[in-house]
Parts: structure tokens; C-alpha cells; sequence
């Protein structure tokens, strides 16, 4: 339970509509709902987003649903594994990147491409109206209850300051999937896919040279710890899913499935692009506290790196044509609901 003002206001935030007017208690086993991700005990996810979630469901079904949180890869496997283990009905819920799992998710990779993704209010919205519109069938195994997005990814370097794209060169960069390793790769650097949970170990050691994430990550994982130099990029972002298993979905009772369906969706999507969003700030406050130099890429820059990636947009249409979908049309779209959704 979060505790004190801000906590609740946010809890509130999130919950709306939820959790006003808890439903009609009955007598009737209490249904219990496992819920796996890798997500640490202290992170964003987990703090402002997964438990309270978990409690709205309790208290608006009237304890009768009871969601047990595993964070931090509790039950076993990968995060690789998640999408697998909600899947097969090893737990029932998960909530990870579509990303872990490289190849899987083709459409879902649209929203990590250069230059598609806006700000993370605006391309989670877009993510999840693109979800009911073309990607349904890479998720039918699993009833997908909420896409998201992060705020746009930067680079954050020990050894030295990324300037220019050829600073980028030879260094090994963390990328959290396929499409971001790909942007790596054609702006020079080498490409080391890992897991966040991960990434502290591998920059202490000099695994890596670097990692792109958005600066709301370094913030639980403690990276500024490890880091010195961040470079603003704003190129690309990353997706998530929280998705359950679909067996067990269509077993609860209709009027839990109501609660479920009622509190994620659209709704929830678009508050938790505003939670990711807004976590920028402090993530990157600290970076400012530490006095480490930060630094945006010139307009002049920029295009530049457009330029180059623009082979990595090329090859998802490629890909995607290849599998019998309009490709060009299909980053079209994508780009059109960000900006649909954009303030």
C-alpha cells in the first residue's frame, strides 16, 4: 500500500474509477491471481503501477480476487521466459518487454524504430489503438490487458561523452531488443542485448561501454552509479505488455473479467505513459546533482543519426512486407496515432 499524500494521490490516479465503490461482497472462493515480472521490488513499474493496480482489483471485487506480486524474477526462469510462462499457464499474469523475446513481436517493433515513437503518453496510446488495429494475432495466445511505453531512450556512457556518431564507434552498447540493437549497430556501435536487471553488473565490469534507456530506468537500477556522460537522444522507446494467461482469463467468473477489462485498456495505458513520463525529470535530476555532463544532440547531429538509421526502418519494412504486410503503411499508421495522441 503506498503510504502518505503523494502516494495515495497517485494510487487515486491510477485507480480511477476502479476503486470508488468496492463491489458487493459474496461468498464465493477467493480467486488468486500469480502475477510475475522482472521488475524490482523498487521500481517505477512496480511502486506506482503494478501493486496498486493488484490492490484496486482486490478491493473492487470485493476480496474475492487476491493478485500475488513476484517481482524480480521470484518464480524462476529469464525475463526471456515471461511471455512464455504466461503463455503456458505457468503464472497468470506477467508484465515484461515484448522486446525480451526477439522475433516474437514484428508489428509490436513499429514503436521502436527511429523516429516513430513521441512523448510516452502520446506513443502508449497510439501503441495500444495500433495493438486493436493490426497486432492482435501476434498476441493470441495471451489476453494482453495493457501496452505501454517508456519516455524516448538516451545513451548513457562511462568512459566518455557521445557527441557524434563517430564517438558511437566500436563502443559496446546495452540494447533491450532486436530493433535497438539494430539503431546500434548502424550508428556505429556494438550492440550488447541484456536484461535491465542486469546492466549495473555489466557497466561496473566494463561489459559495456554504455546503455540506452530512458533516464527514469537509471533511477532503481542505480546506474548513475556506474554511469558519467549521458547523451539526450530521443530516437526510440521501449514497449511493454502486462498480458495473462487466456485460459485463465476465460475462466473467471464474467463479473471479474468486468474488473479487469474495466481497469486496464486504453485508460490505464495512457496513465501510465504520464507516470513514465513525469519520472524523466527526477531520474535525470540526479544525474544534474552528481554534476555529470549532459549533453543534447544539435539539430545538425540529429539528422545525421536519422539519416543512417534510416536503414534499420528500411529493413523492419522489409521483414514485415516479407510476412505479407504493407510495411510502408504500417509505420505510416503508427507515426499518424502518435501524433493523434500528441498534446
Amino acid at each position: 500500500m503506498l503510504r502518505g499524500v503523494t502516494g495515495w494521490a497517485t494510487f487515486a490516479a491510477l485507480c480511477t474509477g476502479i476503486v470508488c465503490t468496492p463491489s458487493r461482497s459474496v461468498d464465493a472462493e477467493q480467486i488468486t491471481l500469480r502475477l510475475h515480472t522482472f521488475s524490482a521490488p523498487k521500481a517505477i513499474a512496480n511502486r506506482l503501477f503494478i501493486q496498486p493496480w493488484a490492490q484496486a482489483i482486490e478491493e473492487r471485487s470485493g476480496n474475492r480476487v487476491k493478485i500475488q506480486v513476484f517481482t524480480a524474477m521470484q518464480l524462476g526462469g529469464k525475463p526471456s521466459d515471461l511471455y512464455g510462462q504466461a503463455r503456458d499457464g505457468v503464472v497468470d499474469i506477467i508484465w515484461t518487454l515484448p522486446g525480451y523475446s526477439p522475433g516474437r513481436f514484428p508489428l509490436t517493433e513499429v514503436f521502436e524504430l527511429p523516429s516513430v515513437a513521441g512523448d510516452a503518453v502520446a506513443t502508449s496510446q497510439a501503441l495500444t489503438e495500433f495493438y486493436r488495429k493490426w497486432m492482435r494475432d501476434e498476441y493470441q495466445d495471451t489476453q494482453p490487458l495493457v501496452f505501454h511505453t517508456t519516455a524516448r531512450s538516451h545513451l548513457h556512457t562511462t568512459g566518455k561523452q557521445i557527441r557524434t556518431l563517430e564517438d558511437l564507434k566500436g563502443l559496446k552498447m546495452r540494447a533491450p531488443s532486436q530493433a535497438s540493437a539494430a539503431m546500434l549497430r548502424a550508428l556505429g556501435a556494438i550492440p550488447v542485448g541484456m536484461p535491465a536487471p542486469k546492466v549495473y553488473e555489466a557497466l561496473s565490469l566494463g561489459v559495456v561501454d554504455g546503455t540506452w534507456m530512458p533516464w527514469t530506468i537509471l533511477r532503481p537500477l542505480r546506474l548513475h552509479e556506474v554511469t558519467k556522460y549521458h547523451t539526450e537522444v530521443f530516437l526510440s522507446c521501449a514497449v511493454f505488455v502486462m498480458t495473462m494467461n487466456k485460459q485463465r482469463y476465460d475462466q473467471l467468473p464474467q463479473d471479474i473479467r468486468a474488473i479487469i477489462d474495466d481497469s486496464t485498456g486504453m485508460a490505464l495505458s495512457k496513465r501510465l505513459g504520464r507516470i513514465w513520463k513525469d519520472d524523466e525529470k527526477p531520474g535525470r535530476a540526479i544525474a544534474v546533482k552528481r554534476d555529470d555532463p549532459i549533453l543534447s544532440l544539435s539539430e545538425v547531429e540529429r539528422a545525421r543519426w536519422e539519416k543512417v538509421t534510416q536503414t534499420v526502418v528500411d529493413s523492419w519494412i522489409e521483414k514485415v512486407s516479407a510476412m505479407g504486410y504493407d510495411g510502408r503503411a504500417l509505420i505510416a499508421d503508427a507515426r499518424r496515432l502518435v501524433a493523434k495522441y500528441s498534446d
